[in-house]
């Protein structure tokens, strides 16, 4: 008999990404979706589905029990909200139920891994001669990073429940959305930026971050947290001048000054009309921090973790998605 595996925000980009991986791998794949999420593109997979209620502990168990899942992988959430309380709910809150259920489920648990984000620790300076590792003092710059930080706590402090968090920095890949505006931009032509400061950026890979999941579930590792990229450090022009390399196109860059950037910022979030743009406040300030350079010694000495796709190789994959969808 397989083994069960529920996925939480599995209709997302990275659920999807770990619904494939986990199909892959011969678990029995449960996939957490909203009565109004759009399903269509896991169709293709033989899986079934679940609907959750992140505000009820007793909800979250009996669910738990019902279907005796042997694996969890907490990837819902929210990226964007008008606020931190918003954050903190979903993020942290909800993320705490889930913990609590599972831990108090008569359930065959044999991990619980939650897909936190580098955010929770937040950046370095870039003349910090440490890079960020699982012991850097968390310093959060946003309500999100704070969100996921609170998120963590919250399960350190359930001692029954065999957690790994996993830290992934900025992840891109087929289906993402966010990343790729970038792509679009410079494709129609166009290379922004903000400010002229100096930075250190990391990234990983969809499929590689996926990977490394699948192997923190079946590991004897538990009670650790890990940061997930690529084991590489980036400038700030890479990821574009990668992306014009496999576009094979030209593109006039600027930099935008940061305090029109936060106008323009202002500006698209009260005409969002009540939705969080792209562009918020919120994000410029991950935006423009100086140095997300990361460890990843740890997962590689722990979880055997041995990252496939560096930046180009990630983005030649991932354009190549996006044009034979139609989305370039």
């Amino acid at each position: 008999m397989k083994e069960r595996v529920l996925i939480t925000g599995a209709s997302g980009f990275v659920g999807y990404h770990l619904v494939e991986a986990a199909v892959n791998a011969g678990l029995d794949v449960f996939a957490a979706v909203r009565p109004s999420s759009e399903i269509d593109h896991l169709q293709a997979f033989p899986i079934q589905y679940t609907h959750l209620d992140f505000t009820s502990v007793p909800a979250l168990q009996k669910e738990l029990e019902e279907k005796q899942y042997t694996y969890i992988i907490h990837a819902a959430g929210i990226t964007k909200a008008k606020d931190a309380q918003e954050y903190n709910t979903v993020n942290a809150d909800y993320t705490r139920n889930l913990g609590l259920a599972a831990s108090q489920a008569a359930i065959p648990l044999k991990k619980f891994v939650f897909l936190s984000s580098l955010a929770a620790l937040g950046p370095v300076s870039y003349k910090e001669a440490q890079i960020i590792t699982e012991e850097t003092t968390a310093q959060p710059v946003t309500n999100y990073g704070r969100s996921k930080l609170l998120a963590e706590k919250y399960l350190a402090q359930l001692e029954n429940l065999p957690l790994v968090v996993l830290r992934p920095t900025a992840v891109y890949g087929p289906r993402e959305k966010d990343i790729f505006i970038l792509f679009s931009t410079i494709s129609k032509g166009l290379d922004p930026y903000i400010g002229k400061m100096s930075q250190k950026l990391s990234f990983v890979y969809v499929k590689d971050l996926a990977k490394v999941v699948l192997q923190a579930l079946t590991s004897e590792v538990t009670k650790a947290s890990f940061n997930v990229s690529d084991g590489k450090s980036y400038d700030r022009y890479a990821l574009a001048d990668l992306t014009k390399k496999v576009l094979r196109k030209k593109a006039f860059r600027f930099h935008l000054p940061l305090g029109l950037v936060k106008v323009m910022a202002t500006v698209s979030e009260k005409m969002a009309g009540g939705k969080t743009p792209a562009l918020n406040r919120e994000k410029i300030s991950e935006l423009v921090a100086e140095n997300w350079n990361c460890s990843i010694q740890r997962l590689q000495r722990d979880l055997h973790y041995t990252p496939e796709y560096d930046l180009e190789k990630g983005l030649s994959q991932t354009i190549r998605w996006y044009k034979e969808n139609k989305w370039l």
